[in-house]
């Protein structure tokens, strides 16, 4: 349900009609407004998985608060402190900023992204059947479920799962693939590297033998 709802809202933004300026303001509107905005403070923070680019405005009847962006251009990184903007709001959610002709979408816009939301959605079914598969054979086989261990098998399995839903994700938005194609490919590699490795944690767990023991004679 989550893909569905993501491409809906992203059609229904963009079929959103501007709202009448004689119909007053409310927190929540199925409508574009474009409301005047003043900049508190800019976040420009480049640290890998921890950046940040925020804007915080104030100013309007509502909507005022921190901004949320993907990326610091081309326009947060302009912004200083005192600064006048045009937001644009939908659903209670600023979505655009601009000023002077710049404009930068918010992380609240809606996008046409599906491949990534399907990478994600794969991975946390993967993740899911993982889990069960891990839980059931354990169930199953108490005395008996190596080598589908967490530290042999389940851990390397959800770093591949990471990296391929990842891996298939991406290139996938950044050159326009069908999002069908993310989960169907990923839940094939991930399925040949499981087999794989199953079968090599089998083999190397036949192989072991046990360390001879000597009697000392007296």
């Amino acid at each position: 349900m989550w893909l569905p709802a993501d491409r809906r809202e992203f059609r229904e933004y963009g079929s959103a009609q501007v709202c009448s300026e004689r119909v007053a303001a409310a927190a929540w509107e199925d409508c574009l407004r474009t409301v005047s905005f003043t900049v508190d403070k800019v976040v420009v923070k480049n640290a890998g998985r921890s950046s940040s680019y925020t804007a915080t405005v104030s100013g309007a009847p509502f909507w005022n608060g921190v901004v949320d962006f993907g990326d610091p251009g081309p326009l947060l990184t302009a912004l200083r402190a005192g600064d006048k903007v045009t937001g644009t709001v939908w659903r209670g959610d600023v979505t655009v900023l601009s000023k002077d002709g710049v404009r930068q979408n918010s992380s609240d816009k809606p996008r046409d992204e599906p491949q990534m939301t399907a990478a994600i959605g794969t991975f946390l079914g993967l993740l899911a059947a993982l889990g069960i598969g891990l839980g059931a054979v354990r169930v199953a086989r108490p005395g008996g479920y190596e080598p589908l261990t967490w530290r042999s098998y389940g851990k390397p399995l959800l770093i591949t799962m990471v990296i391929v839903c990842a891996g298939v994700g991406l290139p996938a938005v950044w050159t326009g693939i069908p999002w069908p194609v993310v989960p169907l490919l990923s839940v094939l590699i991930v399925g040949t590297v499981a087999w794989q490795l199953y079968r090599y944690r089998l083999a190397g767990k036949g192989n072991r033998v046990a360390e001879p023991t000597f009697t000392e004679l007296a």
